[in-house]
């Protein structure tokens, strides 16, 4: 009986001893997830795009787009990107989010322009008006903030100068006064212009990308009316009226039609 007691002591010690040593064992830590916050995430999807990981890069990318922090660097990135995975329609949707909001950026310009050559539509433009074209070029050269904040420094100035002109005494200062309030006034109304352009490009959003590898562009908003001609992914449009999940639509050469809604993304 004795010698039984003691056989179970030792047992119970040695179990005892055993619990304990598995309970002294480290834990191994749980798996981090990927911080939300947009730092990480940024520096998460430059990352994967450095080792060549799109899709890992895109979806870090898009989550900080869902969170309506765009930027041109952003949307640059993520054109990069689709463009480097072969998605060229993706690509050139996000090249032109880019270059709304940093016009002047020649590299976007360059990949925008780089990327469409890879579209299927050969689309001649429709030759536009000189002056036309140098406004445009004019605008490009800076942001709709940019020239926002420039028409404002132009009112302070052409202010300050009618002031001039009101109190000064002298007839040179008044002179002086005169014709800077009314060149700084010209200028505020042309930076003026330039701004509100910008602006109303980016709020009404016009411009699309076709986003189907094939789409047939009809007549009349009607999947049986007569087809007009056919546009492939990447090309991009400018979209008008719209009926009924249906958006008549009209490309660089001038020619129009309508196409289901659900086959383009605006820009």
């Amino acid at each position: 009986m004795k010698k039984f007691l003691a056989i179970l002591a030792i047992t119970i010690i040695s179990a005892t001893a055993a619990f304990a040593q598995v309970d002294s064992l480290p834990v191994a830590a749980a798996p981090q997830p990927v911080s939300n916050e947009p730092e990480a995430l940024w520096a998460a999807a430059n990352a994967a795009y450095n080792a060549g990981e799109w899709d890992k890069a895109l979806t870090n990318y898009n989550i900080i787009a869902e969170k309506e922090l765009e930027s041109a660097p952003l949307y640059y990135n993520m054109a990069n990107a689709y463009f480097k995975k072969g998605d060229i329609a993706h690509a050139i949707l996000y090249y032109n989010r880019a270059l709304h909001l940093a016009p002047a950026d020649e590299d976007i310009r360059h990949n925008l322009e780089y990327a469409e050559q890879s579209t299927r539509d050969i689309i001649e433009e429709i030759p536009e008006f000189f002056l036309t074209t140098w406004m445009r070029t004019v605008r490009n050269t800076m942001s709709g903030n940019a020239w926002t904040v420039l028409s404002l420094v132009m009112l302070v100035v052409a202010l300050a100068a009618m002031l001039m002109y009101l109190l000064a005494q002298p007839l040179r200062a008044r002179k002086a006064g005169f014709y800077a309030m009314a060149i700084c006034g010209v200028l505020f109304i042309a930076t003026s212009a330039f701004a509100i352009s910008s602006r109303n490009e980016m709020v009404k959003g016009k411009g699309a990308v076709i986003m189907s590898s094939s789409v047939s562009i009809k007549s009349s908003p009607d999947r049986a009316a007569t087809e007009l001609f056919v546009l492939h992914e990447g090309t991009t449009v400018v979209v008008g009226e719209k009926i009924e999940g249906w958006v008549e639509i009209r490309i660089a050469d001038g020619r129009k039609g309508w196409i289901e809604e659900s086959r383009i993304e605006r820009i």
